[in-house]
């Protein structure tokens, strides 16, 4: 078919009117421009829609047929034009996020309910990763956004420091090192640590390996392919430690204490691609960036305190993020 949408409006104001004449007033065009275009759809169709006369003009069985179809069609029409025009609000949509640290506590947590408590109509999916995942991801479209440690970048990828986290060294309510209130890395000479296969395992072996060879030793680093849940369980039940970020230490797990690092913070950073138009996803993006500014400069944890503890008596406070209006 050759006609376009305003032949549509064109026969159902005719039809509307009952006159080519007023069917013109109502729409600010000629009527020999009514007239015209009318005929072209006929011709196209190859059926006449008006039965034409000096009062005025009617529909004909093929006409009545044509303009409930037609007004059919422009109601479609205008449901997606509004539909679209939500989602390129950022009202409604979906946004696909990559994590690597817990939600449990800290600037995810809080970022992600401060935006879901804000845009009900934004469906939100969680992939956990490790870098290596979640870049690829970014660059194909797969993920909107991915939170990860350090500054990671990749081509037609950008990347904003947004926050960071002290480093906890998980170990068992038994271990000897239960005993003091915060870890050297001195300390973890000669131990033995397990690591997840996935979900940042590479990472904290990565991390072990660099800073105990500064001193002159080869950790022994044993794999595991299982979940957070399993490996706390790991630790619990044995002399095995492990490195854990800040937020994760807020999920409590039976004979697992947590000792922080002395002088270990992990900075975390939002990448994305620079391509992704994703209303939803920007909307995400600049609340991020507002909680990352008012959280004075990514640091989450209150310095006022003493040094951080928790072991089933000790309690984590975080500086509050609550009450944010993404609008200012």
């Amino acid at each position: 078919m050759k006609f376009e949408l305003r032949h549509l409006r064109y026969v159902l104001a005719a039809a509307e009117q009952q006159s080519f004449r007023r069917a013109a007033l109502s729409l600010s065009v000629e009527p020999s421009t009514i007239s015209r275009r009318i005929r072209e759809v006929e011709d196209e169709i190859g059926a006449a829609l008006f039965i034409r006369a000096h009062s005025g003009v009617t529909l004909t069985y093929a006409g009545e047929r044509f303009v409930c179809r037609a007004r059919q069609a422009i109601g479609h029409l205008t449901e997606a034009t509004l539909d679209v025009g939500v989602i390129g609000t950022g009202d409604i949509g979906l946004v696909r996020v990559g994590l690597m640290s817990s939600m449990a506590s800290g600037f995810i947590s809080e970022l992600l309910n401060t935006y879901s408590s804000a845009h009900e109509g934004v469906r939100i999916v969680y992939i956990e990763g490790e870098s290596s995942d979640h870049l690829p991801a970014i660059k194909q479209h797969r993920l909107d956004v991915a939170f990860l440690t350090g500054m990671s970048a990749a081509d037609d990828c950008e990347a904003a420091h947004l926050w960071s986290e002290r480093v906890y060294v998980a170990m068992s309510r038994r271990h000897e090192l239960c005993e003091k209130q915060e870890i050297e890395w001195n300390d973890l000479r000669d131990r033995e640590f397990v690591v997840s296969e996935g979900q940042s395992g590479s990472e904290i072996h990565d991390y072990l390996v660099k800073h105990l060879a500064e001193l002159g030793y080869s950790p022994n680093v044993q794999r595991h392919a299982v979940y957070r849940d399993t490996l706390m369980q790991v630790v619990a039940n044995g002399r095995d430690l492990t490195l854990t970020s800040e937020a994760t230490i807020a999920a409590r797990f039976p004979g697992v204490v947590y000792r922080p690092l002395k002088g270990e913070v992990l900075p975390f950073c939002a990448v994305w691609s620079r391509n992704n138009d994703n209303p939803a996803f920007r909307r995400l993006l600049s609340l991020a960036k507002i909680i990352s500014k008012r959280c004075n400069s990514c640091r989450i944890m209150n310095r006022s305190q003493d040094p951080l503890v928790w072991g089933g008596t000790g309690s984590v406070s975080a500086v509050p993020l609550r009450n944010l209006d993404p609008s200012k």
